[in-house]
Protein backbone atom coordinates (compact mmCIF):
# COMPACT_ATOMS: atom_id res chain seq x y z
CA UNK A 1 0.00 0.00 0.00
CA UNK A 2 1.26 3.30 -0.89
CA UNK A 3 2.31 5.98 1.52
CA UNK A 4 -0.82 8.73 2.04
CA UNK A 5 0.42 11.77 0.07
CA UNK A 6 0.89 14.62 2.68
CA UNK A 7 -0.64 17.50 0.20
CA UNK A 8 -4.41 15.59 1.25
CA UNK A 9 -3.84 15.60 4.25
CA UNK A 10 -3.75 19.69 3.94
CA UNK A 11 -7.41 19.17 3.07
CA UNK A 12 -10.03 18.17 5.12
CA UNK A 13 -11.55 14.74 5.21
CA UNK A 14 -14.95 15.53 3.27
CA UNK A 15 -12.68 16.80 0.44
CA UNK A 16 -10.41 13.59 0.75
CA UNK A 17 -13.18 11.43 1.10
CA UNK A 18 -15.01 13.39 -1.89
CA UNK A 19 -11.45 12.80 -4.06
CA UNK A 20 -11.86 9.26 -3.52
CA UNK A 21 -15.07 9.06 -4.94
CA UNK A 22 -14.61 10.82 -8.16
CA UNK A 23 -11.35 9.52 -8.70
CA UNK A 24 -10.54 7.95 -12.03
CA UNK A 25 -8.31 5.48 -10.07
CA UNK A 26 -9.45 2.65 -7.82
CA UNK A 27 -9.74 3.80 -4.11
CA UNK A 28 -9.38 1.30 -1.15
CA UNK A 29 -10.95 1.98 2.33
CA UNK A 30 -10.37 -0.08 5.04
CA UNK A 31 -13.20 -1.33 8.00
CA UNK A 32 -12.60 -0.08 11.49
CA UNK A 33 -14.28 0.07 14.13
CA UNK A 34 -12.29 1.62 17.62
CA UNK A 35 -9.98 3.98 18.27
CA UNK A 36 -7.37 1.09 17.92
CA UNK A 37 -8.21 0.15 15.04
CA UNK A 38 -8.60 3.33 13.36
CA UNK A 39 -5.15 4.12 14.36
CA UNK A 40 -4.22 0.95 13.09
CA UNK A 41 -5.50 1.31 9.39
CA UNK A 42 -4.15 4.58 9.33
CA UNK A 43 0.02 3.10 9.67
CA UNK A 44 -1.34 0.41 7.32
CA UNK A 45 -1.47 3.30 4.71
CA UNK A 46 -5.15 3.22 4.23
CA UNK A 47 -6.32 6.93 2.69
CA UNK A 48 -10.18 6.34 4.49
CA UNK A 49 -11.95 4.35 6.96
CA UNK A 50 -15.21 2.30 6.71
CA UNK A 51 -16.98 2.67 10.19
CA UNK A 52 -19.06 -0.68 9.51
CA UNK A 53 -22.16 -1.16 11.28
CA UNK A 54 -21.52 -4.71 11.46
CA UNK A 55 -18.60 -4.31 13.34
CA UNK A 56 -19.00 -1.58 15.54
CA UNK A 57 -22.21 -3.38 16.58
CA UNK A 58 -20.03 -6.43 17.04
CA UNK A 59 -17.69 -5.00 19.56
CA UNK A 60 -20.61 -3.43 21.22
CA UNK A 61 -21.43 -7.28 21.42
CA UNK A 62 -24.75 -6.43 20.04
CA UNK A 63 -26.48 -7.54 16.64
CA UNK A 64 -26.09 -5.92 13.59
CA UNK A 65 -30.31 -4.69 13.60
CA UNK A 66 -30.12 -1.41 15.26
CA UNK A 67 -29.94 -2.56 19.01
CA UNK A 68 -26.81 0.04 19.26
CA UNK A 69 -28.61 3.35 19.41
CA UNK A 70 -27.09 5.85 16.93
CA UNK A 71 -26.08 8.18 19.42
CA UNK A 72 -23.98 5.02 20.88
CA UNK A 73 -23.13 4.77 17.26
CA UNK A 74 -21.47 8.63 17.03
CA UNK A 75 -20.04 8.85 20.21
CA UNK A 76 -17.68 5.77 19.21
CA UNK A 77 -16.90 7.41 15.93
CA UNK A 78 -15.99 10.26 17.64
CA UNK A 79 -12.70 8.18 18.93
CA UNK A 80 -11.58 6.90 15.86
CA UNK A 81 -11.93 10.32 14.34
CA UNK A 82 -9.46 11.47 17.10
CA UNK A 83 -7.46 8.67 16.99
CA UNK A 84 -7.17 8.74 13.16
CA UNK A 85 -6.69 11.49 10.78
CA UNK A 86 -8.25 9.85 7.73
CA UNK A 87 -11.48 10.68 6.58
CA UNK A 88 -14.55 8.42 8.12
CA UNK A 89 -17.24 7.08 5.93
CA UNK A 90 -19.98 5.71 8.38
CA UNK A 91 -22.26 2.59 7.24
CA UNK A 92 -25.47 4.36 8.34
CA UNK A 93 -27.64 1.67 7.86
CA UNK A 94 -30.88 3.19 7.08
CA UNK A 95 -30.72 6.31 8.37
CA UNK A 96 -31.80 5.56 11.79
CA UNK A 97 -35.09 6.33 10.93
CA UNK A 98 -37.14 8.86 8.56
CA UNK A 99 -36.06 11.83 6.83
CA UNK A 100 -35.61 13.89 10.15
CA UNK A 101 -33.33 11.55 11.73
CA UNK A 102 -31.07 11.68 8.45
CA UNK A 103 -31.30 15.00 8.81
CA UNK A 104 -30.05 15.16 12.34
CA UNK A 105 -27.47 12.48 11.89
CA UNK A 106 -25.30 14.64 9.32
CA UNK A 107 -25.42 17.48 11.45
CA UNK A 108 -24.00 14.97 13.99
CA UNK A 109 -21.58 13.41 12.21
CA UNK A 110 -20.46 16.56 10.29
CA UNK A 111 -19.75 18.14 14.03
CA UNK A 112 -17.61 14.99 15.01
CA UNK A 113 -15.28 15.66 11.71
CA UNK A 114 -17.01 12.42 9.66
CA UNK A 115 -16.58 12.78 5.84
CA UNK A 116 -19.82 10.98 4.85
CA UNK A 117 -22.34 8.56 5.73
CA UNK A 118 -23.84 5.39 3.24
CA UNK A 119 -27.18 5.08 4.02
CA UNK A 120 -29.38 1.67 2.45
CA UNK A 121 -32.55 1.95 0.56
CA UNK A 122 -33.98 -0.50 3.65
CA UNK A 123 -36.70 -0.48 6.06
CA UNK A 124 -35.93 0.79 9.78
CA UNK A 125 -35.14 -1.09 11.77
CA UNK A 126 -32.58 -3.21 9.53
CA UNK A 127 -31.09 -6.38 9.74
CA UNK A 128 -27.28 -7.41 8.37
CA UNK A 129 -27.51 -8.06 4.41
CA UNK A 130 -26.63 -11.59 4.38
CA UNK A 131 -29.28 -12.94 7.30
CA UNK A 132 -31.59 -13.80 4.55
CA UNK A 133 -31.44 -11.13 2.63
CA UNK A 134 -33.80 -11.88 0.30
CA UNK A 135 -36.80 -11.74 2.84
CA UNK A 136 -36.21 -8.31 4.11
CA UNK A 137 -38.37 -5.30 2.70
CA UNK A 138 -37.03 -2.58 0.88
CA UNK A 139 -37.85 1.29 1.45
CA UNK A 140 -40.79 2.89 -0.99
CA UNK A 141 -38.00 4.69 -3.96
CA UNK A 142 -39.74 8.03 -3.19
CA UNK A 143 -39.20 7.47 0.72
CA UNK A 144 -35.90 7.53 0.19
CA UNK A 145 -35.23 9.71 -2.32
CA UNK A 146 -36.66 11.96 0.48
CA UNK A 147 -34.02 11.07 3.53
CA UNK A 148 -31.45 11.79 0.65
CA UNK A 149 -32.18 15.30 -0.44
CA UNK A 150 -32.83 16.00 3.68
CA UNK A 151 -29.59 14.84 4.28
CA UNK A 152 -28.08 16.85 1.27
CA UNK A 153 -29.92 20.06 2.72
CA UNK A 154 -28.74 19.45 5.75
CA UNK A 155 -25.05 19.14 5.95
CA UNK A 156 -22.90 22.46 5.97
CA UNK A 157 -20.02 21.23 4.32
CA UNK A 158 -20.40 20.90 0.56
CA UNK A 159 -17.86 18.11 0.53
CA UNK A 160 -19.98 15.83 3.01
CA UNK A 161 -20.81 12.46 0.88
CA UNK A 162 -23.89 11.07 0.97
CA UNK A 163 -23.53 7.26 -0.74
CA UNK A 164 -27.04 5.39 -1.33
CA UNK A 165 -26.70 1.52 -0.79
CA UNK A 166 -28.79 0.04 -3.59
CA UNK A 167 -30.49 -3.91 -1.69
CA UNK A 168 -32.33 -4.54 -4.40
CA UNK A 169 -29.53 -7.51 -5.81
CA UNK A 170 -29.53 -8.64 -1.79
CA UNK A 171 -33.41 -8.73 -1.78
CA UNK A 172 -33.68 -10.67 -4.79
CA UNK A 173 -35.61 -7.97 -6.86
CA UNK A 174 -33.08 -7.84 -10.02
CA UNK A 175 -31.00 -6.42 -11.89
CA UNK A 176 -33.49 -3.79 -13.41
CA UNK A 177 -34.96 -2.81 -10.08
CA UNK A 178 -31.40 -2.29 -8.81
CA UNK A 179 -30.82 0.00 -11.96
CA UNK A 180 -34.09 2.20 -11.32
CA UNK A 181 -33.28 2.56 -7.67
CA UNK A 182 -30.12 3.67 -8.38
CA UNK A 183 -30.54 6.18 -11.02
CA UNK A 184 -33.12 7.88 -8.72
CA UNK A 185 -30.58 7.98 -5.95
CA UNK A 186 -28.24 9.68 -7.77
CA UNK A 187 -31.42 12.49 -9.24
CA UNK A 188 -31.98 12.87 -5.83
CA UNK A 189 -28.46 14.14 -5.04
CA UNK A 190 -26.72 10.88 -3.33
CA UNK A 191 -23.16 11.40 -4.27
CA UNK A 192 -21.98 7.55 -4.90
CA UNK A 193 -24.15 4.52 -5.36
CA UNK A 194 -23.25 1.04 -3.48
CA UNK A 195 -24.39 -1.62 -5.22
CA UNK A 196 -24.39 -4.99 -2.75
CA UNK A 197 -24.42 -8.53 -3.71
CA UNK A 198 -24.29 -11.64 -1.96
CA UNK A 199 -23.50 -13.82 -4.71
CA UNK A 200 -19.84 -15.62 -4.39
CA UNK A 201 -18.82 -14.34 -8.10
CA UNK A 202 -18.78 -10.18 -9.04
CA UNK A 203 -21.05 -11.56 -11.90
CA UNK A 204 -24.34 -9.08 -10.53
CA UNK A 205 -21.55 -6.17 -9.69
CA UNK A 206 -19.80 -6.51 -13.06
CA UNK A 207 -23.21 -6.20 -15.00
CA UNK A 208 -23.94 -3.42 -12.84
CA UNK A 209 -21.35 -1.63 -13.63
CA UNK A 210 -21.35 -1.79 -17.16
CA UNK A 211 -25.10 -0.60 -17.74
CA UNK A 212 -24.58 1.90 -14.97
CA UNK A 213 -22.03 3.59 -17.59
CA UNK A 214 -19.80 5.42 -15.11
CA UNK A 215 -23.25 7.85 -14.40
CA UNK A 216 -21.76 8.31 -11.22
CA UNK A 217 -18.92 7.23 -8.41
CA UNK A 218 -19.94 3.53 -7.95
CA UNK A 219 -18.86 1.66 -4.88
CA UNK A 220 -18.70 -2.07 -3.72
CA UNK A 221 -18.09 -4.32 -1.11
CA UNK A 222 -16.69 -7.39 -2.43
CA UNK A 223 -16.88 -9.63 1.48
CA UNK A 224 -18.58 -12.59 -0.86
CA UNK A 225 -17.13 -12.56 -4.13
CA UNK A 226 -13.37 -11.53 -2.04
CA UNK A 227 -11.53 -13.74 -4.73
CA UNK A 228 -12.69 -12.03 -7.99
CA UNK A 229 -9.20 -10.40 -8.87
CA UNK A 230 -9.01 -6.58 -8.39
CA UNK A 231 -8.20 -6.04 -11.52
CA UNK A 232 -11.41 -6.72 -12.60
CA UNK A 233 -12.95 -3.69 -10.65
CA UNK A 234 -10.68 -1.27 -12.00
CA UNK A 235 -11.57 -2.44 -15.67
CA UNK A 236 -15.34 -1.87 -14.70
CA UNK A 237 -15.09 1.56 -13.65
CA UNK A 238 -15.64 1.12 -10.31
CA UNK A 239 -14.57 3.68 -7.99
CA UNK A 240 -14.01 2.77 -4.32
CA UNK A 241 -13.80 -0.97 -2.92
CA UNK A 242 -14.80 -1.04 0.75
CA UNK A 243 -13.02 -4.11 2.85
CA UNK A 244 -15.90 -4.32 4.83
CA UNK A 245 -15.56 -6.18 8.20
CA UNK A 246 -11.79 -7.58 8.46
CA UNK A 247 -10.49 -6.57 11.14
CA UNK A 248 -13.01 -7.07 13.32
CA UNK A 249 -13.19 -10.55 12.21
CA UNK A 250 -9.32 -11.63 12.75
CA UNK A 251 -9.79 -9.60 16.36
CA UNK A 252 -12.58 -12.37 16.90
CA UNK A 253 -10.62 -15.38 16.06
CA UNK A 254 -7.09 -14.06 18.13
CA UNK A 255 -9.20 -13.34 20.67
CA UNK A 256 -11.13 -16.94 20.88
CA UNK A 257 -7.61 -18.94 20.06
CA UNK A 258 -5.77 -16.60 22.72
CA UNK A 259 -8.68 -17.24 24.74
CA UNK A 260 -8.91 -20.84 25.01
CA UNK A 261 -4.90 -21.39 24.66
CA UNK A 262 -4.74 -19.87 28.21
CA UNK A 263 -7.50 -21.55 29.84
CA UNK A 264 -6.58 -24.77 28.52
CA UNK A 265 -2.96 -24.80 29.26
CA UNK A 266 -3.02 -22.22 32.42
CA UNK A 267 -0.09 -20.79 31.81
CA UNK A 268 1.00 -17.35 29.34
CA UNK A 269 4.22 -18.96 28.25
CA UNK A 270 2.48 -20.28 25.21
CA UNK A 271 0.73 -17.24 24.08
CA UNK A 272 3.20 -14.20 25.57
CA UNK A 273 5.32 -13.68 22.35
CA UNK A 274 2.42 -14.50 19.61
CA UNK A 275 0.92 -10.97 20.92
CA UNK A 276 1.49 -7.59 20.32
CA UNK A 277 3.57 -6.41 23.60
CA UNK A 278 2.26 -3.81 26.45
CA UNK A 279 4.88 -1.23 24.98
CA UNK A 280 2.90 -1.73 21.57
CA UNK A 281 -0.20 -1.02 22.77
CA UNK A 282 1.04 2.17 24.58
CA UNK A 283 2.91 2.88 21.11
CA UNK A 284 -0.57 2.91 19.48
CA UNK A 285 -2.23 4.80 22.29
CA UNK A 286 0.31 7.67 21.50
CA UNK A 287 1.95 7.90 24.92
CA UNK A 288 5.09 9.12 23.89
CA UNK A 289 2.80 12.50 22.90
CA UNK A 290 1.49 12.31 26.82
CA UNK A 291 5.14 12.28 27.81
CA UNK A 292 6.75 14.87 25.22
CA UNK A 293 3.59 17.25 26.46
CA UNK A 294 4.48 16.62 30.36
CA UNK A 295 7.64 17.60 30.03
CA UNK A 296 6.19 20.94 27.81
CA UNK A 297 2.97 22.05 30.02
CA UNK A 298 4.46 20.70 33.35
CA UNK A 299 7.59 22.23 33.22
CA UNK A 300 6.85 25.25 35.68
CA UNK A 301 4.99 23.36 38.46
CA UNK A 302 6.02 21.32 41.31
CA UNK A 303 6.56 18.25 39.54
CA UNK A 304 8.00 15.29 41.59
CA UNK A 305 9.90 13.51 38.51
CA UNK A 306 12.00 10.29 38.75
CA UNK A 307 14.52 8.29 41.27
CA UNK A 308 17.47 7.07 40.04
CA UNK A 309 18.98 4.47 42.80
CA UNK A 310 22.23 2.98 42.68
CA UNK A 311 22.50 -0.58 44.08
CA UNK A 312 25.05 -2.51 42.49
CA UNK A 313 26.52 -3.54 44.92
CA UNK A 314 26.39 -6.86 47.35
CA UNK A 315 27.39 -4.91 50.17
CA UNK A 316 30.74 -4.70 52.08
CA UNK A 317 30.29 -6.70 55.49
CA UNK A 318 26.82 -8.20 54.56
CA UNK A 319 28.47 -11.02 52.39
CA UNK A 320 26.80 -13.61 54.79
CA UNK A 321 23.18 -12.19 53.89
CA UNK A 322 24.16 -11.57 50.02
CA UNK A 323 25.55 -14.97 48.69
CA UNK A 324 22.37 -15.24 46.29
CA UNK A 325 21.05 -11.37 46.35
CA UNK A 326 22.03 -7.80 46.19
CA UNK A 327 21.97 -6.12 49.56
CA UNK A 328 18.94 -3.91 47.72
CA UNK A 329 16.81 -7.06 48.52
CA UNK A 330 17.94 -7.65 52.19
CA UNK A 331 14.54 -8.00 53.97
CA UNK A 332 14.13 -5.72 56.63
CA UNK A 333 10.61 -5.28 58.71
CA UNK A 334 9.19 -7.82 56.43
CA UNK A 335 9.77 -6.39 53.27
CA UNK A 336 12.98 -5.68 51.08
CA UNK A 337 15.09 -2.71 51.32
CA UNK A 338 13.98 -1.63 47.99
CA UNK A 339 10.61 -1.79 48.51
CA UNK A 340 10.68 1.12 51.33
CA UNK A 341 12.87 3.01 49.04
CA UNK A 342 10.22 2.31 46.47
CA UNK A 343 7.01 2.87 48.32
CA UNK A 344 9.02 6.23 49.78
CA UNK A 345 9.09 8.12 46.23
CA UNK A 346 5.72 6.74 45.18
CA UNK A 347 4.31 8.04 48.93
CA UNK A 348 5.74 11.44 47.30
CA UNK A 349 4.32 11.04 44.22
CA UNK A 350 7.60 9.88 42.39
CA UNK A 351 6.77 7.01 39.65
CA UNK A 352 9.39 6.84 37.38
CA UNK A 353 12.18 4.57 39.58
CA UNK A 354 14.89 3.55 37.56
CA UNK A 355 17.03 1.17 39.99
CA UNK A 356 21.07 0.29 38.56
CA UNK A 357 21.44 -3.14 39.42
CA UNK A 358 24.63 -5.26 39.70
CA UNK A 359 25.60 -7.89 41.54
CA UNK A 360 22.81 -10.51 41.14
CA UNK A 361 20.91 -8.19 39.25
CA UNK A 362 18.51 -11.15 38.30
CA UNK A 363 17.38 -11.24 41.47
CA UNK A 364 16.20 -7.89 41.86
CA UNK A 365 12.57 -7.70 42.18
CA UNK A 366 11.65 -5.33 39.06
CA UNK A 367 7.74 -4.47 40.11
CA UNK A 368 7.17 -0.32 39.76
CA UNK A 369 10.58 -0.07 38.92
CA UNK A 370 12.59 0.25 35.53
CA UNK A 371 15.93 -1.92 35.63
CA UNK A 372 19.65 -1.06 34.41
CA UNK A 373 22.24 -2.97 35.05
CA UNK A 374 25.93 -2.18 35.55
CA UNK A 375 27.81 -5.46 33.76
CA UNK A 376 30.94 -3.80 35.11
CA UNK A 377 29.80 -3.32 38.97
CA UNK A 378 32.66 -4.86 40.31
CA UNK A 379 35.44 -3.34 38.81
CA UNK A 380 34.00 0.10 39.02
CA UNK A 381 32.27 2.53 41.54
CA UNK A 382 29.19 4.86 41.97
CA UNK A 383 29.26 7.03 38.87
CA UNK A 384 30.28 4.09 36.56
CA UNK A 385 25.98 3.23 37.96
CA UNK A 386 24.77 6.46 37.32
CA UNK A 387 26.23 6.59 34.02
CA UNK A 388 24.25 3.46 33.06
CA UNK A 389 20.91 5.51 33.42
CA UNK A 390 21.95 8.50 32.62
CA UNK A 391 19.17 8.46 30.07
CA UNK A 392 16.49 7.81 32.56
CA UNK A 393 17.34 12.06 33.94
CA UNK A 394 14.42 13.40 31.45
CA UNK A 395 13.06 15.49 34.13
CA UNK A 396 14.02 16.39 37.70
CA UNK A 397 15.05 13.28 39.16
CA UNK A 398 16.62 12.53 42.82
CA UNK A 399 19.48 10.28 42.76
CA UNK A 400 19.54 8.06 46.04
CA UNK A 401 21.79 5.37 47.25
CA UNK A 402 20.10 1.70 47.54
CA UNK A 403 20.48 1.40 51.49
CA UNK A 404 18.52 3.90 52.77
CA UNK A 405 15.18 4.37 54.76
CA UNK A 406 14.02 7.26 55.55
CA UNK A 407 10.70 9.28 57.01
CA UNK A 408 8.80 10.89 54.22
CA UNK A 409 9.10 14.42 55.14
CA UNK A 410 12.83 13.93 54.40
CA UNK A 411 12.21 13.39 50.87
CA UNK A 412 9.15 16.05 50.29
CA UNK A 413 11.61 18.83 52.05
CA UNK A 414 13.96 17.74 49.51
CA UNK A 415 11.31 17.92 46.52
CA UNK A 416 10.07 21.20 47.42
CA UNK A 417 13.40 23.37 46.76
CA UNK A 418 13.74 24.95 43.96
CA UNK A 419 17.35 24.63 43.71
CA UNK A 420 19.23 23.32 40.78
CA UNK A 421 20.89 20.90 43.28
CA UNK A 422 20.42 20.26 46.38
CA UNK A 423 21.46 17.48 48.81
CA UNK A 424 20.43 16.31 52.40
CA UNK A 425 22.71 16.31 54.96
CA UNK A 426 22.01 14.56 58.80
CA UNK A 427 23.51 17.57 61.14
CA UNK A 428 23.59 15.07 63.56
CA UNK A 429 26.00 13.28 62.46
CA UNK A 430 29.41 14.69 62.93
CA UNK A 431 31.54 11.89 64.25
CA UNK A 432 31.94 8.25 63.01
CA UNK A 433 30.16 5.75 65.20
CA UNK A 434 31.20 2.66 63.48
CA UNK A 435 34.38 2.34 61.10
CA UNK A 436 31.34 2.22 57.34
CA UNK A 437 30.60 5.93 58.10
CA UNK A 438 31.21 8.30 55.85
CA UNK A 439 30.42 11.34 53.34
CA UNK A 440 31.04 14.04 56.02
CA UNK A 441 29.77 17.33 54.50
CA UNK A 442 31.06 20.64 55.22
CA UNK A 443 28.62 23.67 54.82
CA UNK A 444 28.61 27.30 54.28
CA UNK A 445 26.39 27.23 57.67
CA UNK A 446 25.59 25.20 60.20
CA UNK A 447 21.93 23.76 61.28
CA UNK A 448 20.57 26.56 63.27
CA UNK A 449 17.65 25.46 64.45
CA UNK A 450 15.91 28.59 65.48
CA UNK A 451 16.39 30.42 62.15
CA UNK A 452 14.51 28.75 58.81
CA UNK A 453 14.62 30.77 55.62
CA UNK A 454 18.04 30.94 54.86
CA UNK A 455 20.39 29.08 52.29
CA UNK A 456 22.78 26.73 53.45
CA UNK A 457 25.23 25.38 50.21
CA UNK A 458 27.55 22.45 50.63
CA UNK A 459 31.44 23.07 50.19
CA UNK A 460 32.83 19.91 50.27
CA UNK A 461 32.49 15.91 51.03
CA UNK A 462 34.69 13.87 52.27
CA UNK A 463 35.49 10.03 54.05
CA UNK A 464 38.40 11.83 55.88
CA UNK A 465 37.96 13.74 59.52
CA UNK A 466 39.97 16.73 60.44
CA UNK A 467 42.46 16.80 62.47
CA UNK A 468 42.02 18.33 65.94
CA UNK A 469 41.57 22.60 65.23
CA UNK A 470 40.66 21.99 61.82
CA UNK A 471 36.54 22.89 60.98
CA UNK A 472 34.34 20.07 61.73
CA UNK A 473 31.89 18.93 59.40
CA UNK A 474 28.54 20.08 59.44
CA UNK A 475 26.91 17.08 59.33
CA UNK A 476 26.55 13.39 57.09
CA UNK A 477 25.14 13.37 53.52
CA UNK A 478 23.06 10.83 53.98
CA UNK A 479 23.15 9.83 50.03
CA UNK A 480 19.75 11.85 48.57
CA UNK A 481 20.59 14.18 45.58
CA UNK A 482 17.72 16.33 43.71
CA UNK A 483 18.78 17.59 40.35
CA UNK A 484 16.52 20.06 38.76
CA UNK A 485 15.62 22.21 35.79
CA UNK A 486 18.70 23.35 34.10
CA UNK A 487 20.76 21.55 36.89
CA UNK A 488 20.14 18.22 34.64
CA UNK A 489 21.91 19.50 31.67
CA UNK A 490 24.99 20.77 33.77
CA UNK A 491 25.02 17.35 35.80
CA UNK A 492 25.08 15.51 32.58
CA UNK A 493 27.75 17.81 31.23
CA UNK A 494 29.72 17.39 33.75
CA UNK A 495 29.85 13.60 33.83
CA UNK A 496 30.37 13.42 30.48
CA UNK A 497 33.96 15.20 31.52
CA UNK A 498 34.31 13.21 34.63
CA UNK A 499 34.42 10.21 32.21
CA UNK A 500 37.14 11.04 30.42
CA UNK A 501 39.42 10.95 33.16
CA UNK A 502 41.11 7.82 33.21
CA UNK A 503 39.85 6.91 36.99
CA UNK A 504 36.34 7.80 36.44
CA UNK A 505 35.74 3.65 37.31
CA UNK A 506 37.03 4.22 40.92
CA UNK A 507 34.53 7.50 41.24
CA UNK A 508 31.83 8.15 43.51
CA UNK A 509 28.48 10.03 44.30
CA UNK A 510 31.01 12.33 46.48
CA UNK A 511 33.41 12.87 43.83
CA UNK A 512 30.50 13.92 41.46
CA UNK A 513 29.28 16.58 44.48
CA UNK A 514 32.69 18.15 44.70
CA UNK A 515 33.28 18.66 40.84
CA UNK A 516 29.96 19.88 41.01
CA UNK A 517 31.42 22.68 43.42
CA UNK A 518 34.97 22.95 42.45
CA UNK A 519 32.92 24.10 38.70
CA UNK A 520 30.90 26.95 41.11
CA UNK A 521 27.70 25.03 41.30
CA UNK A 522 25.86 25.84 44.32
CA UNK A 523 24.11 22.80 46.02
CA UNK A 524 21.91 23.24 48.73
CA UNK A 525 21.40 21.56 52.01
CA UNK A 526 18.58 20.66 53.43
CA UNK A 527 19.44 20.07 57.19
CA UNK A 528 17.85 16.95 59.10
CA UNK A 529 18.32 15.24 62.87
CA UNK A 530 18.08 12.22 62.56
CA UNK A 531 14.92 10.16 61.49
CA UNK A 532 17.02 7.72 58.95
CA UNK A 533 19.16 4.97 58.45
CA UNK A 534 21.68 3.33 55.99
CA UNK A 535 22.37 0.11 55.93
CA UNK A 536 26.39 -0.67 55.89
CA UNK A 537 27.32 -3.27 57.81
CA UNK A 538 25.65 -6.48 60.00
CA UNK A 539 25.16 -3.74 62.84
CA UNK A 540 22.94 -1.48 60.68
CA UNK A 541 21.14 -4.21 59.07
CA UNK A 542 20.24 -5.51 62.64
CA UNK A 543 19.00 -2.08 63.67
CA UNK A 544 16.89 -1.06 60.52
CA UNK A 545 14.49 -2.94 61.46
CA UNK A 546 13.61 -1.18 64.87
CA UNK A 547 13.66 1.84 62.34
CA UNK A 548 11.37 0.50 60.04
CA UNK A 549 8.76 -0.38 62.20
CA UNK A 550 8.68 3.39 63.23
CA UNK A 551 7.11 3.59 59.74
CA UNK A 552 4.23 0.84 60.16
CA UNK A 553 0.92 2.09 59.81
CA UNK A 554 -0.51 2.66 63.66
CA UNK A 555 -3.19 -0.14 61.36
CA UNK A 556 -0.98 -2.30 61.34
CA UNK A 557 0.89 -2.31 64.87
CA UNK A 558 2.00 -1.45 67.84
CA UNK A 559 4.83 1.12 67.17
CA UNK A 560 7.87 0.65 69.16
CA UNK A 561 11.33 2.94 69.25
CA UNK A 562 11.80 6.19 69.68
CA UNK A 563 9.14 9.06 69.37
CA UNK A 564 11.14 11.37 67.68
CA UNK A 565 12.61 8.76 65.03
CA UNK A 566 16.44 7.06 65.75
CA UNK A 567 18.68 9.00 63.62
CA UNK A 568 21.46 6.91 61.69
CA UNK A 569 24.70 5.72 63.01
Amino acid sequence: MNAIDPNLLATSRAARLRQMLVSNQLEFIMEAHNGLSARIVREAGFKGIWASGLAISAQFGVRDNNEASWTQVVDNLEFMADASDLPILLDGDTGYGNFNNVRRLVRKLEQRGIAGVCIEDKQFPKTNSFIDGERQPLAEIDEFCGKIKAGKDSQTDDDFSIVARVEALIAGWGMEEALRRAEAYRQAGADAILIHSKLSKPDEILTFAREWAGRGPLVIVPTKYYSTPTEAFRKAGISLVIWANHLIRVAASSMQAVAREIHESETLVNVEDRIASVNEIFRLQDADEYSAAEKIYLSGAQVPGAAVVLAAGRGKGLEALTEDKPKIMLPVAGKPLLRWLVDGFKKQGINDITVVGGYQAQAIDTAGIKLAVNERHAQTGELASLACAADAMQTDTVIAYGDLLFRSYILRDLLESDAPFSVVVDSSQTAPSNQSVRDFAWCSGGDDRDLFGQTITLKKVSDTLPAAGEAQPNGRWIGLFSVRGEGRAKLQALLAKLRERPDFDQLDLPDLLNALVEAGEKIEVKYVHGHWRGVNDLDDFRRAGDFAHTQTPYALGNVDGEANGEAAR
